[in-house]
C-alpha cells in the first residue's frame, strides 16, 4: 500500500497527520522510518524566495511520503548558510546547533517507537549532516542522508536537466524547476535572464559566495521548467526505495542498492 493511500495529502510545510495516523501506519510496517526535511533561510537571487531550500526539501519529502509509508516530519527551516551572509535576509545557526537538533529529534523519535530517520537535505552547505549520520550509524542507530549525489545525478538525467551538478550550484536549473512545479506562485520574474556560471569555486569555504557571484546565482535557471521539476521529484521518490529497504532490513549489513 502506498503512502498516499495511508495518509491525507500534505500540501503545506506542516504534515496533517494525527497520532492515530502514525499508529496505524506503524502497525503495517516492520520498522517505522521518519523523514525529516532540512532546508535553510538564505538568498536565492532576486527571483527565488529565501525559503527555497526548505521548499525543495519539503517537496522531496512529500513525494517520498506519497510513495512510501513513512512518518513525515515538519521541516527544520534555518540551518548553516554562512557562505551567504553577504546578502540581506540570510539567517544561520551554527553547525554544532544543527548537529544537536538532529540528534535530539532522532532520540525523541526512538522513544516514541520510530527508530529509523532519514534526513532530507535541501541545502548543500549543511555539511555537518553527514557527520551526524556517520556518528549515529557508528553507534548502531538507523539513520541516512538523502538525496546522495548519485540520487541527484540519476534524477537530473531522468528529468532531462541539462546543467551538470557542478554548474548547477545555487538557484539554478534544478531548484527553479522544482519550485516551478511545486510552488510556481512563489517565483518572481527574472529567472529567465539570470544565468551565471562559476565552476571553479575552490575557495568557497574561505571567501563565501560573494567572491563568485554578484547576483547570488550560480547556474542556469533559464533552463528550468515545471516538467523537469516533476521528473526530478518522481525520480527521487523512486530512489528512496533503496533507503527504506536498507533501514528496515533485519540486520545492519549494507546491500548493493545501486540505482532504484
Amino acid at each position: 500500500m502506498s503512502g498516499s493511500q495511508m495518509r491525507p495529502a500534505a500540501h503545506s510545510l506542516v504534515p496533517a497527520d494525527t497520532t492515530e495516523d502514525v499508529r496505524t501506519r506503524g502497525a503495517g510496517v516492520s520498522r517505522q522510518v521518519a523523514v525529516l526535511p532540512v532546508g535553510s533561510f538564505e538568498q536565492h537571487g532576486r527571483f527565488l524566495p529565501l525559503a527555497t531550500d526548505t521548499l525543495v526539501a519539503c517537496a522531496i519529502a512529500r513525494a517520498i511520503a506519497a510513495a512510501h509509508p513513512v512518518h513525515l516530519l515538519p521541516p527544520v527551516t534555518i540551518s548553516c548558510s554562512h557562505e551567504h551572509a553577504a546578502w540581506p535576509g540570510t539567517v544561520s545557526i551554527s553547525s554544532v546547533t544543527l548537529h544537536a537538533v538532529i540528534r535530539d529529534i532522532a532520540a525523541s523519535l526512538r522513544r516514541s517507537g520510530v527508530d529509523a530517520l532519514v534526513v532530507v537535505n535541501g541545502h548543500g552547505g549543511n555539511y555537518v549532516l553527514g557527520n551526524v549520520v556517520q556518528e549515529s550509524s557508528a553507534r548502531g542507530e538507523r539513520m541516512a542522508l538523502f538525496p546522495a549525489p548519485e540520487d541527484w545525478e540519476t534524477a537530473r538525467v531522468r528529468a532531462g536537466v541539462e546543467t551538470s551538478l557542478l554548474t548547477d550550484m545555487h538557484a539554478g536549473e534544478i531548484e527553479t524547476s522544482i519550485l516551478l512545479h511545486a510552488h510556481p506562485e512563489l517565483i518572481r520574474p527574472g529567472y529567465e535572464t539570470s544565468d551565471f556560471v562559476a565552476d571553479d569555486r575552490r575557495h568557497l569555504l574561505t571567501l563565501g559566495m560573494s567572491a563568485y557571484t554578484d547576483s547570488g546565482v550560480i547556474g542556469r535557471p533559464s533552463l528550468g521548467s515545471a516538467e523537469k521539476g516533476k521528473g526530478l521529484l518522481a525520480s527521487l521518490a523512486d530512489s528512496f526505495g533503496a533507503y527504506v529497504s536498507l533501514l528496515t532490513s533485519a540486520d545492519d549489513s549494507v546491500a548493493d542498492t545501486g540505482d532504484a
